[in-house]
């Protein structure tokens, strides 16, 4: 009985070759490494066609857009300027009415304090005006005069309506026109507006004056003799032709 070597057979086949194992190919036929590239797909003729037709489009659209940014820039622009001149309008109006009143409170003030300067120049004309009264006096006048109040009418002046007064009136051979005589009461005037005419006694000249003149000449030529007349012709006179 003969005893199975477990092994034998292993030793007795022969070991078949190993066959080389192919490299795994991807499914779908995917290019090698070494394969060259493709070359991109050419437009078609349509595509080309509506390439630059919607450029266009996106353009004008742009250009719109421009425009209405445009014309809401110049209306911002009209409306700013607008409330800058009327701001600058009101600041004037403001001015001038701030100088209207301010003018107006001192005229009114310096209309109360004329019966008082009108006692002091009737008190310096009597000669009353002496002593510590005085120097009340001085100091008023200089703080009137400051504010701007000025004092107006002189005897010799021609007479003018809007600034003067007649309080009487009388006729005199030496004045060719309207002439104020006498100052009755000064008148006063913060810069170009008066607060108080000039009250004065006015004079004209005489009625019928000019023509007794004029009147006296004709009858100095009329009467006038030869030898006058020869006088006349020596001294350089018209001649008759």
């Amino acid at each position: 009985m003969t005893e199975e070597n477990p092994g034998f057979d292993e030793q007795q086949q022969p070991q078949q070759p190993q066959q080389p194992q192919q490299p795994d190919v991807p499914s779908g036929g995917a290019a090698s490494e070494d394969a060259e590239p493709q070359a991109a797909p050419t437009p078609s003729a349509e595509e080309e066609a509506a390439a630059p037709a919607g450029d266009t489009g996106q353009n004008a659209a742009l250009v719109a857009q421009l425009d209405q940014v445009r014309t809401a820039l110049n209306e911002r622009t009209a409306d700013l300027q607008r409330l800058q001149a009327e701001f600058q309008n009101y600041r004037r109006r403001v001015e001038r009415d701030r100088v209207a009143v301010k003018e107006m409170a001192v005229a009114n003030l310096l209309t109360e304090l004329l019966p008082v300067l009108d006692d002091i120049g009737r008190a310096r004309e009597h000669g009353e005006l002496v002593g510590g009264f005085k120097s009340v006096a001085e100091s008023l006048e200089t703080t009137v005069a400051k504010m701007g109040l000025q004092q107006f009418g002189k005897e010799g002046e021609p007479f003018d309506p809007t600034i003067h007064e007649a309080l009487m009136h009388s006729y005199a051979p030496d004045v060719t026109e309207t002439t104020c005589v006498a100052i009755l009461q000064p008148g006063y005037r913060i810069g170009e507006r008066t607060i108080r005419p000039a009250r004065v006694a006015v004079a004209e000249p005489q009625p019928g004056a000019q023509t007794v003149k004029s009147d006296k000449k004709a009858d100095g030529a009329e009467n006038a003799g030869p030898a006058d007349q020869a006088d006349d012709k020596e001294n350089g006179g018209p001649e008759e032709g």
